[in-house]
């Protein structure tokens, strides 16, 4: 099919159009609510449920993290808390530059995604972000991007590392888990912390869902209300270990493409 074309299936003597490659959304009335709000009719077009309930989303514990970090070295062991303790993407991660933090590293800015080893725009709109960092895992990344430029995590040509590898690291450590996992493990640490559901959406880069969400969304530029939060849910798991980096080298024994 190609690109912008319109699908269709007969059924029961009448036309079903649906967008193979678009959303489909209605306008919105002065209170930015569908004037035409669409619903699908699953048993009509034959179109599975999802049930949520029932979905595998495997994550991981705080002596997991242990495990993982003391079984990596160099860039894997830091990239590896950064995502438990920031739930950035993967690509989001990879696409990270020292730029990218503010000059404390208590907060970072996703402006870019790395997708087959090329740059591109973030999942979402939403995905264009601040996001807050406790300050232990500062402190990591401080000792870690002294004297770095470019992509934070780079391959030795300069490259992003490319996520198979980084998976083969992460594997290797016998945790059989995929990047969600760390992003599951720093969302249940803010709802355990009680933060702000305002707050959750934006450090993860979720969407906002209701006109109060948009009415609120001034919040996201309080700095200061901001950090008190993530200085109260903190990290969940402890970088001790991974203190004193400055014997890390750019690469090491693992090889990335």
């Amino acid at each position: 099919m190609e690109e912008g074309k319109w699908c269709y299936a007969l059924k029961n003597s009448g036309l079903i159009f649906w967008s193979c490659n678009f959303v489909v959304a209605s306008a919105v009335n002065s209170e930015d609510e569908q004037i035409h709000p669409r619903k699908w009719n699953h048993d009509f077009i034959g179109l599975p449920i999802v049930q949520p309930e029932k979905q595998h989303r495997p994550t991981v514990t705080e002596s997991e993290l242990r495990e993982i970090f003391a079984s990596t070295k160099g860039r894997y062991a830091v990239l590896f808390a950064l995502l438990a303790g920031t739930g950035l993407r993967i690509g989001e991660a990879l696409g990270l530059k020292s730029s990218d933090l503010s000059p404390d590293c208590r907060v970072l800015n996703v402006q870019r995604s790395v997708w087959h080893g090329q740059e591109q725009e973030p999942k979402t709109p939403n995905a264009v972000r601040e996001v807050d960092i406790a300050e232990p895992l500062s402190q990591l990344l401080r000792e870690y991007v002294n004297g770095r430029s470019g992509y934070l995590f780079a391959a030795a040509s300069g490259r992003p590392l490319q996520p198979r590898n980084v998976l083969r690291a992460l594997h290797a450590t016998g945790k059989k888990v995929g990047f969600h996992a760390f992003r599951r493990f720093r969302t249940e640490a803010l709802r355990r912390a009680r933060v702000p559901e305002d707050l959750i959406k934006l450090w993860l880069g979720h969407s906002k869902n209701t006109v109060t969400d948009f009415y609120a969304g001034g919040l996201s530029k309080d700095l200061a209300w901001r950090q008190e939060w993530c200085d109260r849910v903190d990290l969940g798991f402890s970088v001790v270990g991974l203190l004193g980096l400055q014997n890390v080298v750019t690469t090491d024994s693992t090889k990335a493409a």
